[in-house]
């Protein structure tokens, strides 16, 4: 075979693979809206899920709950967590630790411009099922 015709038949074969690839790899529906978020840390045993709504108690789609864990010998190990809620306000983060050095892990929520936050102690409650309320933080005072 020339080079000429190994050319040729190259970009035959990567436009007839272009043309295809709509088919082989079809596009995705959005996700569906009631289907609960997980994120998993897999560095342990617990869980904790989530309920988070605003001061109405109306339930918020897509607040993102962020957790930071310091983890292993001396805390060197990072891993900083985040998941949305989905139209229930509803968010699942599986794969968290059960022993921890300093304390429990502490979840922040936020959307638009409100902010919440939950405390749990995995070494106390393995599976936790834990509420947050979204308000707007208080204004600060100048100084």
């Amino acid at each position: 075979m020339t080079f000429r015709r190994i050319h040729t038949t190259l970009l035959v074969a990567t436009i007839s693979l272009a043309a295809l690839s709509p088919l082989a790899f079809p596009q995705t529906n959005s996700p569906d809206p009631k289907t609960v978020p997980v994120i998993d840390g897999g560095i342990g045993p617990c869980s904790a899920d989530f309920l988070v709504h605003d001061a109405s108690g109306a339930p918020v789609y897509n607040a993102k709950i962020r957790v930071h864990i310091a983890y292993g010998f001396m805390n060197a190990r990072k891993l900083d967590l985040e998941v949305g809620t989905n139209a229930d306000g509803k968010a699942r983060f599986e794969g968290l630790p059960n022993k921890l050095k300093h304390g429990g892990l502490n979840f922040s929520a936020s959307h638009d411009d409100q902010e919440g936050s939950a405390f749990v102690d995995p070494a106390s409650t393995c599976k936790a099922q834990l509420t947050i309320t979204l308000e707007k933080p208080a204004a600060k005072k100048p100084e």
